[in-house]
């Protein structure tokens, strides 16, 4: 089971073996990953919701909240649909997890039914808080571009004031080779570009040469 009392506060091993820090920050930013491989077993809601509960206290423009999280564990009737809106690469390894979420977001403000330009980045930041807490907890937390987003906002019924933004998965890690024998090579975590190559103090900088 996830150790969800645990609060890491060093690099874990496969982590480390991949990945360095140029300053010095927490090792949860590090220790969070993409894993793939996970078990098909389900969680309660007492190990995944405080993913949700952490996504929750994100920041955004006028405390505006954005961010919806529309979702289904594998017990839940719902569970099939979710799944038949991922890509066939996705739904590979996807149909193992636990809880399948779409993240929605919304376009307008509240308070005045504006249009809202930062609802996505507001909405980017609950999902890396949920990211974070499932890495804490040592849960494989895994965000997806490839599925149907016309479907999603149609089957799920998300109203028109609502931008669908992705799918993530949750689940119980599970080794790498319980995966397609073409992904089980990719199951580590990735490298980071340089500093430099991000940061521009004073203006956008392009290489010309």
């Amino acid at each position: 089971m996830a150790q969800s009392s645990t609060i890491r506060r060093e690099l874990r091993d496969d982590v480390a073996e991949h990945r360095d820090t140029d300053h010095d920050i927490d090792p949860l930013f590090v220790n969070r990953w993409s894993p793939r491989a996970m078990t098909g077993d389900p969680l309660d809601e007492a190990e995944y919701l405080p993913l949700f509960e952490a996504a929750r206290w994100a920041p955004s423009a006028f405390n505006n909240q954005h961010w919806r999280f529309i979702y289904a564990s594998r017990e839940d009737e719902e569970w099939d649909t979710f799944v038949d809106l991922l890509s066939e690469g996705n739904r590979a390894w996807a149909r193992d997890a636990a809880v399948l979420a779409v993240i929605v977001s919304k376009t307008t403000f509240d308070h005045n039914g504006e249009p809202a330009p930062v609802h996505s980045f507001d909405t980017g930041a609950a999902w890396e808080n949920l990211a974070l807490e499932g890495a804490r907890r040592e849960l494989a937390v895994h965000g997806m571009a490839g599925f149907d987003y016309e479907r999603a906002a149609a089957e799920l019924e998300v109203p028109d004031d609502f931008d669908v933004e992705a799918m993530v998965a949750i689940g119980e890690r599970a080794p790498p080779e319980t995966l397609p024998d073409e992904l089980q090579e990719r199951e580590q975590p990735s490298d980071r570009k340089p500093l430099e190559e991000i940061v521009h103090r004073g203006g956008f900088e392009t290489d010309t040469a």
